[in-house]
């Protein structure tokens, strides 16, 4: 059996920047025991799957440990491949996930995706973040992720996480984030429970700073800068209980998979 595969740099304007996606369109659901081996020896943060459902596809999104409930960049990536590979000629993509419906739409600055706007609280910090990030935020705030807000740019750039510390707490994983000096927010991501120590541009993670920024900042429509070796950019526009995403995405394989039987 032979299956196409495309990997995808997404938030990206050229490759190597931004986060490689692995895309890989089905014609029907396989067993959920091989697509997260494909996606494990994908070994990228996240492998998203599609088939056809009538009008709409129906996505889902695997990093190499486990299905998650929702990814940015790795939906943006399967918009890419379906209106440049795959022939859509529709104005709008509608995705059935287990975060409900998503739509992405082709805007004039790349792809734009409307996903829901995740709230968190603010928590006392847990010992093992702290020792985790080697560093104390000014506030720790609680989601599917902790949300850990510093004071500067420069902190988020020098945080040296123990991974180890970080992949004990009863979170998915740790979102860093502070005010940017050229943008709104700066950011960097850790999800080493799902065996993704940093996680290169985190879409998801922008559903749950936007909400955030915004309330602090008193704007709705937001730069997000995401800081890891690769580093991405978000433009974000919060309306009401949905996040706008918008980023671009680029090619950088396409191939196949060959699968035994």
């Amino acid at each position: 059996m032979k299956l196409p595969l495309f990997q995808i740099d997404a938030f990206a304007d050229q490759v190597f920047t931004g986060n490689p996606a692995a895309v890989v369109p089905l014609s029907a659901w396989l067993q959920d025991e091989l697509l997260q081996s494909i996606a494990l020896e994908n070994n990228l943060s996240e492998t998203a799957f599609f088939v056809a459902d009538g009008p709409r596809f129906h996505l889902r999104w695997f990093t190499p440990e486990a299905e998650v409930d929702l990814c940015g960049h790795a939906t943006l990536a399967s918009a890419h491949v379906l209106f440049e590979h795959l022939g859509y000629t529709g104005a709008k993509l509608n995705f059935r996930t287990r975060s409900g419906e998503l739509t992405v739409a082709k805007v004039q600055n790349g792809l734009s995706m409307d996903f829901p706007a995740i709230a968190s609280e603010p928590i006392d910090a847990p010992s093992a973040l702290l020792s985790g990030l080697g560093a104390t935020p000014v506030e720790v705030r609680t989601a599917p992720d902790y949300l850990a807000i510093f004071g500067s740019e420069q902190e988020i750039i020098d945080l040296a996480p123990d991974f180890s510390a970080l992949a004990s707490l009863d979170r998915r994983g740790v979102i860093a984030t502070a005010p940017g000096n050229d943008c709104d927010f700066v950011s960097r991501c850790f999800y080493p429970k799902l065996k993704v120590n940093e996680d290169p541009v985190t879409g998801s993670a922008h559903c749950k700073m936007a909400p955030y920024w915004a309330n602090r900042l008193n704007k709705t429509v937001l730069v997000g800068r995401q800081l890891s070796s690769r580093g991405g950019t978000v433009h974000c526009e919060l309306v009401g209980n949905r996040v706008i995403l918008t980023g671009r995405a680029v090619d950088y394989l396409k191939g196949e998979i060959e699968l035994p039987g």
